[in-house]
């Protein structure tokens, strides 16, 4: 139930899978009725052909965007657990677009230092398509627990797996298809990292 399934859907959509549906309420609403809506839901619209240095640039604004969403609540919460989780969710974060800016270095050998990188890099995108403001918006309440933290992470990160490996698939340059599998992978990684902090709360 809630974001962590509607973001497992649409990973299997993405897949190929063709019967998946995602049930508003969870279980609970369930009333034997055929459930639909789109698979393409909250994903970021592309051309398909883009570069792989624009590929880059896209997956950095992606990045950029989860950390000013972790900060931000970071600062409203009273809760320290949460607030340290969040700037921790954040520095997580701030590493992968370190790699993601290697990678942007490697592609187009004009990109200089990363602060000018940085300044022509503008994504009010969080990975799963939203912008921070609405994602925010919808989920403050969820956020002020350590628990609600780490699934909305999860569903986050799942969607941001889940548009990476979609666009491999999309990408007519074998390329650019190379880089956005080498950035899923770090994605599962980060799925990785949070399914062991799950467990070691349910265990506690």
């Amino acid at each position: 139930m809630g974001g962590r399934s509607r973001a497992a859907a649409q990973l299997l959509s993405g897949q190929g899978y063709k019967d998946v549906y995602n049930l508003a309420g969870g279980i609970n609403a369930w009333q034997g009725l055929t459930a639909a809506g789109p698979a393409d839901m909250g994903m970021i619209q592309l051309r398909g052909d883009e570069t792989p240095a624009e590929i880059g640039v896209l997956a950095y604004g992606l990045e950029q965007g989860l950390v000013d969403f972790y900060s931000k609540v970071a600062g409203t919460t009273q809760e320290a657990e949460v607030a340290n989780l969040l700037r921790d969710l954040a520095g997580i974060e701030e590493k992968h677009k370190a790699r993601v800016f290697e990678l942007c270095r490697s592609l187009d050998p004009t990109v200089a230092d990363r602060e000018t990188f940085e300044s022509k890099t503008v994504s009010h995108m969080m990975e799963g398509g939203f912008t921070t403001e609405e994602f925010l918006e919808q989920n403050r309440d969820v956020m002020q627990t350590v628990d609600g933290v780490l699934n909305i992470a999860m569903m986050l990160e799942t969607q941001g797996l889940d548009l990476y490996m979609r666009y491999a698939q999309k990408s007519k340059d074998e390329k650019s298809e190379n880089v956005l599998l080498e950035i899923a992978e770090d994605e599962k990684a980060h799925l990785e990292a949070l399914g062991r902090l799950i467990e070691e709360r349910a265990r506690e």
